[in-house]
């Protein structure tokens, strides 16, 4: 094998090849980007990894001397394209090593048994597309809300709910639930299912892709029985392996009445949580006593440090008080795209709902985040 090509081009598809690597690889060979060019002349270099849960691949265009394909360990790789100067790097296979050469720059790196690694799994026709920073942002807002606990699998994924008329991504922890609702492009024949993706792999995928394009989107297998989501977008491609297991129920845990809402300015509720609790014990809940124009947050006791803050705010409904873990509520907080955000009242023991407000004056029901209150200290 041996082939030239613009050196920050490689660098390019050879660093998201190497995003998708595992931190602890189960075999060396897991480690590796494969790079392959399969003619001679003008042609393609692919530049890939795999690790059987997640895979990334790119492409460069390049002159091929000899086509053949090599893998190489992959973060060092990197390491190294990324540091070469902005001209023509030639890369040539000699023996057990790839030699990599701009100008008076060359490196050697050995290579590992290309025969043993697994090959990428192929992506079926895509269902349809997604701006990527539209895709982007609603990972981001229902990624926090997903189960840290490996113990329950289920709940550490993001629920994908595809339709003909919009995407619908869903997570849990059992304690708030955030929905997201964004358009899309369905592809014809599109139909609804399922797919329940790891949400650090979903979120490490889409905030890496191009912010000017569209990303398509594909599932191998059909509701309970896919297997893999695709992401596809500007020469990039990902892979996903997803996870096992039904969804849990989650529409009928949103409250159908309210007793109360208040709206007020995201940023500044975020940042007066943010001081408040700052003073805040381990576990200790956060007290939102909601009165006619004003919202009063207090932490502590007398026996331990105390914060209280007012905030000014416009309630409609009854006054009452009600008590959250400071960090659920700064998550959901934070999810909330538009400058006001609602907050949505049951009771004190009830759940309570925040979302976004539209211009003029209604609920978006583009995003949701159910968080559940905390028994405040007798």
């Amino acid at each position: 094998m041996r082939f030239q090509a613009d050196s920050a081009a490689l660098a390019d598809a050879v660093a998201w090849a190497a995003r998708a690597l595992p931190s602890r690889p189960s075999v060396p060979v897991l480690a590796g980007v494969r790079l392959e060019v399969s003619t001679a002349g003008e042609a393609e270099l692919r530049v890939s990894s795999f690790d059987y849960e997640v895979s990334a691949q790119g492409s460069v265009a390049v002159w091929a001397e000899e086509p053949g394909g090599v893998l190489v360990p992959g973060r060092l790789l990197a390491d190294i394209v990324r540091r070469l100067p902005a001209e023509t790097a030639t890369v040539t296979l000699e023996g057990g090593h790839v030699r990599i050469e701009v100008g008076r720059t060359v490196f050697t790196v050995p290579l590992l048994a290309l025969e043993d690694h697994p090959r990428l799994p192929e992506l079926p026709q895509a269902r349809g597309s997604v701006a990527s920073t539209s895709l982007a942002s609603a990972v981001r807002q229902v990624a926090a809300t997903a189960s840290k606990d490996d113990t329950l699998p289920i709940l550490t994924g993001i629920h994908v709910e595809f339709s003909p008329e919009q995407l619908r991504l869903v997570s849990t922890d059992r304690y708030r639930i955030a929905v997201r609702d964004l358009w899309w492009q369905a592809a014809e024949g599109t139909e609804d299912t399922t797919a329940l993706v790891p949400a650090r792999s979903l979120l490490d995928v889409v905030r890496s892709f191009p912010s000017d394009g569209n990303v398509a989107l594909a599932v191998a297998g059909e509701a309970e029985a896919a297997t893999m989501i695709g992401l596809t977008g500007s020469g990039w491609t990902s892979t996903v392996r997803l996870l096992d297991g039904p969804y849990v129920g989650y529409e009928s845990r949103f409250p159908d009445d309210f007793a109360a809402h208040v709206d007020l300015p995201a940023a500044t509720l975020a940042e007066a949580v943010k001081r408040v609790a700052s003073v805040a014990e381990r576990h200790a809940p956060l007290r939102l006593s909601f009165g006619e124009g004003l919202l009063v947050l207090s932490v502590g006791s007398h026996e331990s440090a105390q914060a209280i803050e007012t905030v000014d705010a416009e309630l409609t409904g009854d006054a009452m008080d009600v008590s959250f873990s400071p960090q659920f509520l700064l998550d959901g907080l934070v999810a909330v795209e538009s400058e006001t955000v609602r907050v949505r009242l049951t009771s004190p023991t009830r759940p309570a709902v925040l979302g976004g407000v539209t211009e003029d004056g209604r609920d978006d029901p583009s995003f949701r985040y159910l968080t559940m209150p905390l028994r405040p200290p007798s």
